[in-house]
């Protein structure tokens, strides 16, 4: 049985620990190390690395049974019912640029399901938390998604995946879609922001390709516990290691899916055109 006290001693870790990283944040972004991963865009910076091993201390001081998975360091390899899901600082390239759109998220697992997500905007002062069943956040201050009704009114969110320069035709002809459906699209660079911008309402939905665990785990918990909805993009429970992510106020989100629907086979056609024309781009 998970017990409110353990959630709500979890949650003030998890907090303890989203202000440890976003002092780092703070102090770091007048003097930004950076570094490569897999590619010239995916990009690592001394802030990820420092935050990251500021949270797991402060966790596993708590905690030192449950398990973590974090973006820099990977997966623990102890096993257990507990689980706590990191991202030291989602925003990476935002950060390494000085645009101000970076946070910490921070979600925490009880058995495969989310009981506790932080996410903390140290730049805005912004904190938003959620707990299972008892809502979302700001700086402890209830917040609730829109009530824009039809997704011609809305103004949506959205971002491109690292293999962006090799699949752009695909992607692009979503954007495209929704660009000429809505109010309008915007891209912060930052898909935790993005959730948690649809679960106080600045947005009133979102949707993207290949995201992975640690930037959507803390941010759906905010938006379902907000009153809104999250699933995969073909309307199934979402799956936060799936890469397929629609968030929404609830009332967009069948228009949302359906769009999606409607231009999948289209993106594939583009994609598929433009590898055939031009060899060696996958």
């Amino acid at each position: 049985m998970f017990s409110l006290a353990v959630q709500n001693d979890v949650e003030q870790v998890a907090l303890r620990a989203a202000r440890a990283a976003g002092k780092i944040h703070l102090r770091r972004l007048s003097r930004i190390t950076i570094d490569r991963k897999s590619n010239s865009i995916d990009l690592v910076t001394e802030a990820d690395r420092e935050s990251e091993a500021a949270i797991i201390e402060i966790i596993q001081r708590s905690f030192p049974s449950h398990a973590i998975l974090a973006e820099e360091s990977g997966a623990s390899t102890q096993h257990s019912d507990h689980l706590w899901i990191i991202d030291p600082l989602d925003g990476t390239t935002n950060f390494a640029h000085g645009f101000p759109q970076f946070c910490v998220s921070i979600a925490y697992q009880h058995r495969g399901r989310t009981r506790v997500g932080v996410i903390y905007d140290a730049l805005h002062k912004e904190c938003f938390t959620a707990e299972k069943g008892h809502g979302a956040r700001l700086n402890g201050a209830p917040i609730r998604v829109s009530s824009t009704p039809t997704l011609g009114s809305a103004l949506l969110a959205s971002g491109f995946p690292y293999d962006r320069r090799e699949r752009r035709h695909f992607y692009l002809a979503f954007w495209e879609a929704f660009m000429t459906r809505s109010q309008g699209v915007r891209r912060t660079g930052s898909a935790a922001l993005d959730l948690v911008n649809v679960a106080i309402g600045r947005t009133d939905g979102f949707w993207e390709f290949g995201l992975k665990a640690w930037d959507v785990s803390a941010g759906a918990l905010m938006v379902e516990e907000a009153g809104g909805a999250v699933s995969n993009m073909d309307g199934s429970a979402l799956d936060i290691r799936g890469g397929k992510i629609v968030a929404s106020n609830r009332r967009l989100h069948g228009e949302i899916l359906e769009v999606l629907r409607e231009v999948w086979p289209e993106a594939d056609r583009r994609h598929t055109s433009s590898s055939a024309a031009k060899p060696g781009e996958t």
